[in-house]
């Protein structure tokens, strides 16, 4: 009997990858919880060592000590809708006060700075200056119920600033990279990650092919999904493998990270018993293009996507054993440098060498593996490879996969995929040839105030799926 796949992690322990939600997603930064890990929230730098043991979803504030946990009652953000409902009947009562009269010239806070920077002296807390804020405010009262809410998340992000412990998933991972760095990852929306991993069938004990141009971000997804069971091949063009250092973000165990496995194309393309097989690999192992016989003349509007794929290629880096960068997303109104080399996910010291030397992703597969896969193919395919052609690129992967199995296929933009989607229906390597685009649509849900938000990415890129058959004419001809 197979053993029950390990359990997620629910605490966040010394050594690992943390997502800081700092102020409601005004800031998003990774971490690695080493001894010496700080961040620094507006002028003051806070030790991470307070998250350690804590579950994820905790919430800390700055305190005078540093980061300290918010009790549950004592800080606990009243109702948004306490003031605007009837305690009789329920009914949202109608507000008569409006904004028309109010002006801002600068003279309704009677409190000064320097009162401000006495009440710190003194060591008043964030919320203590907040309620100060609001008692000398002479126009507070006159706000409407929705503007005083919005004052005081104002006042409370710069005086009482909060901090979340997330734990990093496919999901919050996606959500922070496509915020503050979307060309990392092809500009892949998080609804669009999850339909590839539906598209492409993505379940337990499955042995799944991955292209991923885009980080690693494709490849942690799946073993995310997969929670231990089945195994993830990584493969890539010419003799130096993509980099998937985002990963290690994930925080997976020595288990999980055993069947993440690498391997080139021409690898496994060299399994297949049949040396007729069209490859973009034949006769260069730089990432040369080579047009495959099975493919229609119509890419010929395709040349400069094939000559991207020929630069990046070769430029790819190998696998690092750093980890990756520190990011985050701020406001101009906070500090935007707020990390140092400590607080970062490149910690150079003992404590995060010895944790990255646990976790060593992206191993050359196995021979009994190799042999399994020569025999029965993979189970899924997923291609994230938006700077490299797609359409000879799928007709090399296609043979590695079993019959009946679906593929995936990602692109940021939609000729691409209908050229390779042309060419498979005239090739008649595949069935249920679809191209699909994902629509996301974010609400504001507020009493009295829910609508779509006012600025919301309206673009998620395209994913060609379908089924691969068996064509015996291909066959024939190949021979």
């Amino acid at each position: 009997m197979a053993p029950p796949p390990p359990a997620i992690p629910r605490e966040a322990w010394e050594g690992c990858s943390v997502l800081l939600d700092i102020n409601d997603g005004d800031r998003l930064a990774f971490f690695r919880l080493t001894p010496a890990a700080t961040v620094k929230i507006g002028n003051k730098t806070c030790s991470l060592q307070p998250l350690v043991g804590r579950p994820f979803g905790s919430l800390f504030r700055v305190g005078a000590d540093g980061l300290v946990p918010c009790a549950a009652t004592a800080d606990a953000a009243p109702s948004r809708d306490d003031n605007t409902r009837d305690g009789a009947n329920g009914q949202v009562q109608d507000e008569t006060r409006d904004n028309r009269s109010l002006v801002d010239n600068n003279t309704a806070q009677n409190l000064s700075t320097d009162d401000i920077e006495a009440m710190k002296r003194d060591g008043a807390s964030g919320d203590d200056i907040v309620e100060a804020l609001i008692a000398n405010s002479s126009t507070f009262g006159k706000k409407t119920v929705f503007s005083q809410e919005k004052y005081k998340l104002k006042k409370q992000k710069k005086y009482a600033p909060k901090v979340l412990l997330r734990r990093p998933s496919a999901r919050s991972i996606c959500e922070t990279y496509f915020k503050k760095s979307p060309a990392r990852i092809g500009f892949m929306r998080v609804d669009t990650l999850s339909l590839l991993l539906s598209m492409a069938n993505i379940g337990a004990y499955s042995d799944v092919l991955v292209v991923d141009m885009v980080g690693g971000l494709v490849v942690g997804a799946v073993a995310e999904r997969l929670g231990g069971t089945g195994y993830v091949c990584s493969t890539y063009l010419g003799s130096a493998p993509s980099s998937i250092d985002i990963i290690r973000m994930y925080n997976f165990g020595g288990d999980m990270a055993s069947r993440i496995v690498q391997a080139s194309l021409s690898e496994l393309s060299s399994l297949q018993n049949s040396v007729n097989t069209p490859s973009v690999l034949n006769g260069s192992s730089q990432g040369e293009v080579i047009k495959p016989t099975v493919v229609s003349a119509e890419n010929t509007q395709l040349s400069q996507a094939q000559q991207v794929d020929t630069a990046v290629s070769d430029e790819t880096p190998q696998l690092s054993t750093e980890l990756p960068i520190d990011m985050e997303v701020s406001e101009p109104s906070l500090d935007e440098h707020v990390q140092d080399e400590n607080s970062s996910l490149e910690c150079k010291g003992s404590d995060s060498s010895s944790v990255a030397s646990k976790l060593k992703p992206g191993k050359a597969p196995s021979p009994e593996k190799m042999k399994y896969w020569k025999d029965h193919g993979f189970s899924s395919l997923i291609v994230a490879a938006p700077g490299h052609e797609v359409e000879s690129l799928v007709a090399d992967l296609l043979p590695l996969l079993s019959y009946s199995a679906p593929f995936a296929i990602y692109h940021q933009y939609l000729e691409p995929l209908a050229t390779c989607m042309h060419s498979l229906q005239v090739s008649k390597m595949a069935i249920g040839l679809q191209i699909s685009e994902p629509w996301l649509r974010e609400y504001q849900v507020l009493p009295s105030r829910t609508h779509p938000h006012m600025q919301m990415n309206a673009f998620g890129g395209y994913i060609l799926s379908g089924i691969r058959i068996h064509n015996t004419d291909c066959v024939t001809v190949n021979k």
